[in-house]
């Protein structure tokens, strides 16, 4: 997800696939912007798929791809959360696949799904051709709290996070393998992607993201995959939770010297890309500070 006009073509590319484990790949999005990493799970008797890329001819080279794979095994699929570039090739999987979410995912699929359509169609040529023909899609079937999906042979856990990064953040584990994928809740190599956008859209949480960081830290996966970007280890977890406490603490240091917020953006800003210098996405920082702002207490 970004907040700036694309030139490229958010393309899936079936290649460089990457098998993690035993019977489970992922299709890298090779640092390609608003292509997710999109995984491939299987069990004796199903395979689970997580993301879709962007559109219904991303999600179809994706459903072509587990198709194959699968063997005639049962697909499932699940999404992260529901923003475009994971959610919004779901229409490929109607029929051939039971599409599974948390309920206010479902809920900001329905309720503002509509509206993120709109925005990345406005974010460039190469985004509206992607999001030609979309339909929306309801999710055959809602959870709550977390979500036991037996494959056969391996168990995936799904569990709705509450509100971070979005209201309806989703991670999916795999016990078994020692594999979490986290979404947009971490993405190496970047600062974190903060949606916000007053008064349009509010609902992404700085505190609650970092009580979300603290507990996947404390889960000790071996293998991390995050929504963009190079799949790492646990230490990634406490990169993202320890950039999020410094941005929570650096904003709110200078709000409570009443200092004004376009100076807070410029000094935290700096701070951060010194910090950080080989990060993507500096946008971000001043939607994050803003959002710390909003929530400072």
């Amino acid at each position: 997800m970004s907040s700036e006009p694309l030139t490229h073509e958010p393309i899936v590319e079936i290649s460089q696939v990457r098998e993690l484990a035993r019977d489970l790949v992922v299709i890298p999005n090779r640092g390609a912007e608003l292509v997710p990493n999109i995984g491939v799970i299987g069990g004796d008797h199903s395979v689970l798929v997580v993301e879709t890329g962007m559109g219904p001819r991303n999600g179809e080279k994706v459903l072509a791809f587990a198709t194959e794979y699968a063997k005639g095994r049962k697909l499932y699929l699940t999404t992260t959360h529901f923003h475009p570039e994971h959610a919004f090739g779901a229409q490929a999987f109607a029929g051939e696949a039971t599409y599974l979410v948390n309920g206010a995912q479902a809920a900001d699929l329905a309720g503002k799904g509509p509206g993120y359509l709109e925005m990345f169609r406005g974010l460039g040529a190469p985004i509206a051709r992607q999001l030609e023909d979309v339909e929306p899609v309801t999710p055959d079937a809602v959870y709550d709290g977390a979500y036991e999906l037996d494959l056969g042979g391996r168990v995936v856990r799904l569990r709705a996070t509450g509100r971070a990064h979005s209201k309806g953040d989703q991670v999916v584990t795999v016990p078994d393998a020692g594999v979490l994928f986290t979404g947009d809740l971490v993405d190496a190599g970047q600062f974190s992607i903060f949606p916000w956008f007053p008064p349009y859209d509010t609902d992404v949480s700085g505190l609650r993201w970092i009580e979300v960081m603290r507990g996947l830290v404390a889960t000790g996966p071996k293998v991390v995959v995050p929504g963009h970007g190079d799949i790492s280890g646990p230490q990634l977890l406490v990169d993202v939770r320890d950039y999020l406490e410094l941005l929570r603490d650096e904003t709110w240091v200078r709000r409570d010297s009443a200092m004004t917020q376009e100076t807070i953006v410029a000094e935290v800003k700096a701070l951060m890309i010194e910090r950080h210098p080989e990060w993507v996405g500096q946008e971000w920082i001043e939607k994050g500070v803003g959002c710390f702002c909003a929530e400072h207490a």
